[in-house]
């Protein structure tokens, strides 16, 4: 299993950049697998908390079900538009994919389903200094770090 925190140590600065991303807004969107195998698409909150990545669900939710039935799932940071004229101020964005463990009832709230990520990939996406590159950085525990550009 792997736990933020063991990004955060191999990794500091790129899961500098990635906590950022997730943390820049409150929502994010959550994919799961469907009983017939097919993606659902989900609003979710989830935070970083003691070095891991937890999320919940609202009783009886379809996500929740879904990850107790397939704990497969990817999440996505809030996806921000540059200001027209001036991609240099796009922050990027951030994917993290992985397993959800389930974790207990929710403690806030009404009760639900609370699950951790035992995360296989990490990636972040953002422009070069000049805005004149797209870059791809992504994470795996098997492989570390790795890093693309693309004109």
């Amino acid at each position: 299993m792997t736990a933020w925190h063991e990004i955060e140590q191999a990794e500091p600065e790129f899961a500098q950049r990635v906590r950022a991303s997730f943390d820049a807004r409150r929502h994010k969107t959550l994919a799961t697998v469907r009983a017939d195998g097919s993606p659902r698409i989900s609003g979710i909150e989830a935070a970083f908390e003691e070095g891991e990545l937890v999320f919940g669900s609202m009783p009886n939710s379809r996500k929740g079900a879904d990850l107790r039935r397939d704990p497969r799932f990817a999440l996505h940071s809030a996806t921000v538009d540059p200001v027209e004229g001036s991609e240099a101020q796009w922050p990027g964005e951030a994917k993290i994919s992985g397993r959800a463990l389930f974790a207990g009832a929710t403690t806030e709230g009404p009760e639900g389903d609370r699950f951790r990520a035992d995360i296989t990939e990490v990636v972040h996406t953002h422009l070069d200094e000049k805005a004149t590159m797209l870059v791809v950085e992504w994470w795996t525990p098997a492989h570390g770090l790795r890093r693309t550009e693309r004109a």
